[in-house]
This record gives structure tokens, sequence and C-alpha cells, in this order.
């Protein structure tokens, strides 16, 4: 695999005139960000763009027809100013060090070293869908694209781990990337999981999506990969993975990213609440993705509603359909299962019969028994949007 060398100029140039885009006038038409702001960053399509300066860009609603993310088109969310645009794999390492028996400096090559393993798994923002809260909250103002189905590949964690020698006082593991502040005072982006989490099968040290070496943007030379939860916690252009004996309570970890401390993770609007715990598993979603919001369709000719589902790790039931808003509903056809933490599509058929308008809805069930709430659940970061979402379509 050969070094990664962009500049910062060929990282900003597209969005030279456009510092940032987080006001959209009021909730997306088509749950989906305004696709008029398109960039095109290095190794990526267009794009819509959020911000510059962290990058925040925004995969466009047409590439959820696919069951795979192309690497091209996966949204971006870096939180911090100052990221890598260049990584020379001659000297890079991943550091391992904190409570342990054994430090150690892993080349890429190392790595490669360990047992190779795949999984299929989407990577979600846990903002993702924040424009759609009401009250508006504060933070990026994402539509639904800031997640992506990738089929991710390297080492497992605890491998690399295994080799350092975990001692048995340790609580937590704490991982932190290349990028950095603009200023001293802003604080590392730096994430934790709890020990037993870091040591689980499924958790990666990545450094391929679907089948080539990652993008700079998504984490180029590696990331970490944590199935089923949000995205928070996968940390691009890892550097150092470092076990601790005490919880971290760094700003990314409190009181950045918490969630209240209850089921549903929702407090009535507009207040705060009294406890807090550290956003982790993902919740059960789906997404119509055809029709769009609006669309015209013909009476009498069958169309397919189709859409992707997805849970934080217990994989998908079933899906339902209701055309009419909520009245009654039909079972939808699931296709190709990639495992529990890929999504999975669905599709529909209907042949509407009179003209009208029509208020189409999906509702999505995992194995456990999650669902969708029909109401919109509330907490002030926006986070974790479920609601079973409603497109409106036109039929004559």
């Amino acid at each position: 695999m050969k070094s990664r060398v962009f500049s910062r100029r060929d990282f900003l140039k597209t969005a030279s005139t456009i510092s940032m885009v987080t006001a959209f006038g009021g909730i997306p038409v088509d749950l989906f960000a305004s696709e008029g702001k398109l960039v095109r960053f290095p190794e990526k399509t267009d794009l819509i763009l959020l911000t510059s300066r962290p990058p925040q860009l925004e995969t466009p609603k047409h590439f959820f027809k696919e069951l795979i993310t192309p690497n091209e088109a996966l949204f971006v969310r870096w939180h911090i100013a100052n990221i890598p645009t260049s990584v020379d794999l001659r000297t890079w390492r991943l550091k391992i060090g904190g409570n342990i028996e054994h430090p150690l400096e892993l080349s890429m090559d190392d790595l490669k070293g360990l047992p190779k393993v795949s999984d299929t798994a989407v990577l979600q923002c846990a903002g993702n869908g924040r424009s759609l809260f009401n009250p508006r909250v504060f933070g990026g103002q994402w539509g639904n694209g800031a997640m992506g189905n990738v089929t991710w590949t390297g080492a497992r964690l605890k491998d690399i781990l295994a080799k350092a020698g975990v001692k048995g006082d340790s609580v937590e593991v704490a991982f932190n990337g290349l990028d950095s502040g603009p200023l001293p005072t802003v604080p590392d982006f730096v994430k934790s999981l709890p020990v037993d989490k870091a040591l689980e099968e499924d958790i990666i040290v990545a450094y391929e999506m679907n089948g080539k070496p990652l993008t700079m943007l998504n984490g180029f030379p590696a990331r970490l990969v944590v199935p089923g939860w949000y995205g928070t916690y996968w940390v691009k252009a890892i550097s150092d993975v470092t076990v601790l004996s005490k919880t971290l309570e760094e700003f990314w970890m409190k009181p950045a990213y918490r969630i209240p401390d209850n089921p549903c993770a929702c407090i009535p609007p507009g207040t705060q609440p009294g406890k807090t715990v550290p956003i982790n598993r993902m919740n059960t979603r789906s997404l119509i993705i055809e029709p769009s919001q609006g669309n015209r369709l013909p009476m009498g000719k069958e169309v397919a509603i189709s859409g992707l589902a997805f849970s934080g790790g217990y994989g998908i039931k079933d899906v339902i359909v209701s055309v009419d808003g909520g009245k009654t509903w039909k079972e939808a056809k699931l296709g190709k299962d990639l495992g529990k933490y890929s999504w999975i599509q669905f599709t529909l058929p209907w042949k509407p019969t009179q003209k009208g308008q029509y208020t189409l809805m999906a509702r999505a069930t995992n194995s456990i028994g999650e669902s969708q709430p029909f109401d919109h659940l509330w907490n002030p970061s926006g986070y974790m949007l479920n609601t079973i979402e409603k497109v409106d379509v036109t039929v004559g």
C-alpha cells in the first residue's frame, strides 16, 4: 500500500467560497439535505457540503439505492479542524500503551500480519437527521445522508490488545487519531470504550473499505470500527490506543456525546436531562428511498416502494409499509442479508387505483423486538433519530 499525500489546499479549494452551510431554512423537504450545495474533495464524488473546516460532507440520496455504499460516496465527519492530509506509511505506527504489559508500535505490515477479518456494517453519525428535530437543536444540520453501509477489513482489536497484554484492573481503552485542534484550547478528539466492549470479537482496526485502502477523508491509513455503535467511536486515522485503569472523562466523552439516561434517550422538548450516559448502540431505523417526497405517480401502474433498514447489531426481522398514513400495513420483502450489522433493503409493490394524496410510511423491527416510534423523540443534542418518517406523494 502506498502512502497518501494531498495538500491542505487540495482539501479546501473546492469549498473556498463556502465556509459553512448549516441552515437549510426549515425541515428538508426530502428528508435529506439540499442537494444543490455539492462539492468534490480528493477521492470523493460530489457530496453535500455542511462545513469545509472541519469537513462535514453528506451522501446524496441516490446512493442509498445501493446495498453497499461506494467509497467515494461515503459521508465525511471530522470534529476538529486540523485533519491529516498526508500519511507516510514508512513512518506511521499504531502505538499501544497505558495499562499493559508490553508497549507496542505496529506498522501497517504488522497490522496486516495479524489475522485478517471483514464485516459489513453501517457507519452512522449520531446526529444523522438532526435537521428534523423540532424544536431545532445546535449542531450540524444533517439530513438523512450521514450514514453508509461498507465492508470493513482489518485486524481485530482484541488480537492487538492480546499482544500488548491488558492488565486485569483495566477499565477502558482510549483511542486517538492524527487530527488536532487549531488552538491548544481545542480539546483533542479522544474516545474510549469499556474494556469488555473493546475486547469483543467484532471490533476492528480497519485498513480497507470495500476491498480498497481507506480514503484519506474516511480515516486512512487505519480507523477503529465499532459495528452497531454510533460513528463517534469509529476514530479515524488512528494513531494511539491507550488502556486505562479509570474512566475517561475528557471533553468528547463528557460532556460531549451524552444522551438522557432512560430507555428512549429522550426528554420533553426544550428541557435539559437530569442524568446522562455516553451514547452507544444504534437504534432501529428504516427509510423509504423511492418514491421521493413530492413525487407524482401514475394511476394504475405498479411502482416499487423501496428503502433500507438497519439496527444496532440485532439484524432486521421485518419491515412493514403503509400507503395510507399508518391506517393499514403490509409486510415488505427483504433483500440480501449481509449480516446483523449491515443494512438490508426492502421492497413492496404498489398499484394505486385512485387519484389523490398518499402518505407512505415504513416501520422496521429488529430480531429482539425493538422498533420505531410514531412520534418524534427529542433530546437537546439531536441524536438517535429513528422516528417513522412520512413520504407524501400524489397519484394521477
